[in-house]
């Protein structure tokens, strides 16, 4: 009895220790007073000064550009190659799920650095197509390991009862595979969103002058000195990724309930 309270006591610290700050943050973005140590009553002005903010507005339309195209090219290529690891034999699909596991595994400093070489050893200038190729490159893995387990569950035979029956691997491919796998899909797009959107080191590492995200508009503005409107640019940031992640969890619930109907 006294564990299961203590147990109840530690999370909610840890709890408090995650949360509290980033609480602190979102409250202060609505106070009308620049300093955070006293309250000046609620505002939305720091919201207005924002949007009217050119930089932010660059920012953000690079950024919602980027996480676009790179989640749609990354689910594209993710989904092919989840297919084709899961046809693979054994050992092959241990080997390339190893490799697949690398760039996630590996720091995004490290990631950042390597691509940024890259780039400038093929005379690549840094600038927005590098920015949008490096999203890519770590949007892939997460995908992949979107996608992967949907296949698993999904019964191999009904695909080749679709080509006994006449239908093209292709007609296979987009009528009856494709449906079967699409919750992992959409999950692995939302996944490759949302890193997109919160990535900054491999994006700082890069990219080239005029071509921001709102990452790193935010550090470059917390360097001159923290302002209200940082405040408010992190909270919309942090409500933008937090209902992209309640999706992905409420779609992932979602497909349990769909599996258990269907089973029973």
């Amino acid at each position: 009895m006294v564990k299961r309270y203590i147990s109840k006591f530690y999370m909610i610290l840890m709890f408090i220790f995650l949360y509290a700050p980033i609480a602190v943050l979102a409250v202060y973005s609505f106070n009308s007073s620049k300093s955070r140590g006293a309250w000046g009553g609620f505002t939305l002005k720091w919201y207005v000064e924002l949007f009217n903010d050119r930089d932010i507005k660059s920012a953000l339309y690079y950024t919602i550009l980027v996480a676009l195209l790179s989640a749609l090219i990354s689910t594209i290529i993710g989904t092919i190659s989840a297919i084709g690891i899961h046809n693979m034999k054994h050992k092959q699909k241990a080997l390339i799920l190893n490799i697949n596991y690398l760039p996630i595994l590996n720091p995004d400093i490290v990631t950042g650095i390597a691509l940024m070489i890259l780039y400038l050893s093929l005379n690549l200038k840094l600038g927005f197509l590098t920015m949008l190729l490096s999203h890519i490159t770590f949007g892939i893995p997460y995908v992949i390991l979107a996608v992967l387990p949907k296949l698993k569950q999904m019964n191999k035979h009904i695909t080749e009862a679709a080509l006994d029956l006449g239908a093209t691997p292709l007609y296979a491919l987009r009528k009856v595979l494709l449906p079967q796998i699409k919750p992992g899909i959409i999950t692995g797009f939302l996944i490759a969103f949302t890193l997109s959107i919160d990535d900054f080191v491999i994006s700082f590492f890069t990219t080239g002058s005029g071509v921001n995200n709102l990452s790193m508009v935010i550090y470059s503005m917390a360097r001159r000195g923290i302002k209200p409107t940082i405040n408010a640019l992190s909270t919309l940031m942090l409500a933008v990724v937090l209902g992209l992640l309640l999706l992905i969890n409420k779609r992932s619930s979602f497909d349990k309930k769909h599996v258990k109907k269907v089973g029973k």
